[in-house]
């Protein structure tokens, strides 16, 4: 943007800059923005500019010509800026909040992720202790998503390097529960879905990780990945008095709704149905954090592709409910709105799928004040999807500084 235009030129629909100025030095919620009506033409003659940049392929109308330019000084009471800036003080602050519950969300990430990872280790040595610890981890996410108000997947960044089986298990266990809450499932159903989503890969341990990470297993390669499943189911045995819905979950994460899945390729409502919904919530997490990141989808394609590639794979139903939770636009999803912006969907809103919270790049705004903005209170929308690979290094570094995608569930305390 580097076109230059009187402020008398001005008129709703001419997109422009104000990023010669402190963002704290006006009272606009963002440095560049379409104008929208003739009182913000009027703020900005009062902050004394005379000039501005705009953009012409971001704007839907063109500035005046010279001969139609106001003339003379418009009077203006400082009422009105004290007013804006008043209503953008209350909404930095409710952005403050906003962020602040976040970081919480990813410190209580980190210590449940560290915790089941400690858990996953001790199962061997330890059974029984580590299975009561994992039902106090389960049992505090449950009891934060009943008593929550709304669900909320959070993204926390970007994506490990080496994601593990700890971040795997957690990102099942709460996508499993997501899942399950939207589905209806009662408390004691939820607690046994959450311990099966954690122990539901117990049995890779007992495989090579040549033969995990491999993308194209020759067949004794595969038989030895399918095996995996029994290795589980070996390992929860050591468990006393372990639950059958939790067993079956690990034995049948991997069937398939179709009947093409392994070991028992069981179809339809034979397959438990606390499986079938933590089936939805693995594919989605390996879709989104394989072995080879180059391979990794974002989390807009991986329901894309799960929806309309691999829908015989899982129960419809379920499968339906799982894309109205996680929304059109999931957690993670880098996007281009129609004003020319590029922001970070934060959350979704269940009740209007195509206008989420999102994170947005200013460089104008310092990082830590980046605008949370809440695309039902605006008039921007969503444009298209961009893969992070596509956009430069300092646009993904500015809204998700720390390169890991996680997901926590906010209200789980």
């Amino acid at each position: 943007m580097n076109l230059k235009v009187s402020v008398d030129r001005l008129q709703p629909g001419v997109f422009i800059s104000l990023d010669e100025l402190r963002w704290l030095d006006h009272p606009f919620l963002r440095n560049r923005f379409r104008l929208s009506n003739e009182e913000q033409i009027r703020v900005l003659r009062s902050l004394g500019l005379e000039m501005v940049e705009w953009d012409p392929e971001r704007s839907t109308a063109q500035p005046l010509p010279e001969a139609s330019a106001a003339e003379g000084e418009v009077d203006f009471s400082a009422s009105v800026i004290d007013s804006m800036l008043d209503i953008k003080r209350s909404r930095t602050e409710r952005v403050r909040a906003q962020r602040e519950g976040l970081a919480r969300c990813e410190r209580l990430f980190e210590q449940e992720a560290t915790g089941i990872g400690e858990i996953l280790r001790d199962l061997g040595s330890r059974p029984n202790e580590a299975y009561g610890r994992a039902k106090g981890a389960v049992g505090r996410l449950v009891g934060g998503l009943l008593d929550a108000e709304s669900v909320a997947v959070h993204l926390v960044n970007m994506k490990v390097k080496e994601p593990g089986p700890a971040h795997h298990a957690m990102n099942v266990v709460v996508l499993s529960l997501l899942l399950g809450k939207a589905a209806r499932l009662g408390e004691e159903e939820m607690r046994w879905l959450g311990l099966g989503a954690m122990f539901h890969d117990l049995g890779k341990q007992d495989v090579p990780a040549r033969v995990l990470r491999s993308p194209q297993r020759p067949p004794a390669e595969e038989q030895f990945y399918q095996a995996h499943v029994g290795y589980g189911i070996k390992h929860a045995a050591a468990i006393h008095d372990l639950p059958v819905a939790i067993k079956n979950i690990i034995a049948c994460h991997h069937e398939r709704w179709d009947g093409q899945g392994f070991p028992n390729r069981l179809a339809g409502t034979r397959i438990p149905r606390l499986a079938r919904v933590a089936a939805i919530a693995n594919r989605y997490d390996n879709l989104c954090n394989p072995f080879d990141l180059k391979q990794a989808k974002t989390p807009a394609e991986a329901l894309a592709a799960m929806f309309k590639q691999e829908s015989s794979r899982y129960d419809t139903e379920l499968l339906q409910i799982f894309v109205k939770s996680i929304g059109v636009y999931p957690p993670g999803s880098f996007v281009a709105l129609n004003d020319g912006g590029i922001g970070l969907v934060v959350e979704s809103n269940s009740d209007d799928l195509l206008h989420p919270l999102i994170m947005l790049y200013d460089p104008g705004v310092p990082r830590a004040e980046a605008l949370l903005l809440d695309l039902r209170d605006t008039d921007s929308t969503i444009e298209t999807v961009i893969s992070p690979a596509k956009l430069p290094v300092e646009v993904v570094e500015y809204l998700a500084p720390r390169g890991r995608i996680d997901y926590y569930v906010d209200g789980a305390r």
